[in-house]
């Protein structure tokens, strides 16, 4: 069966810390006790925290456009507000990528 939605997740784990034994949040859910005790299990019986990206990464938007610049190398990255080692940690982990792609 597919994995659980997020919606499906959040009611999960709410049952499961309020003492909902296995059986009934599955009846509950339409699934089998097992897949239920499973995803609680894989995750330690603990709630996974919220992933947040770090503020020291880029955004998507910034990763695309300095893809698209090393695509066309007339475009220039100055006045975009990143620093040079932020672009170019970037460009040499693509390049760790595009090597490893090739094996």
């Amino acid at each position: 069966m597919a994995k659980f939605s997020e919606a499906e997740q959040s009611a999960l784990w709410e049952m499961f810390e309020a003492g909902v034994p296995f059986k009934k949040i599955g009846r509950e859910l339409g699934r089998q006790h097992s897949s239920v005790r499973r995803h609680i299990m894989d995750a330690g019986g603990k709630r996974p925290a919220v992933r947040r990206r770090s503020e020291l990464r880029l955004s998507l938007a910034e990763r695309e456009e300095i893809s698209r610049g090393l695509a066309a190398p007339q475009l220039t990255f100055r006045g975009r507000g990143q620093d040079r080692p932020t672009v170019r940690r970037h460009t040499q982990s693509l390049s760790t990528f595009s090597s490893r792609d090739r094996c």
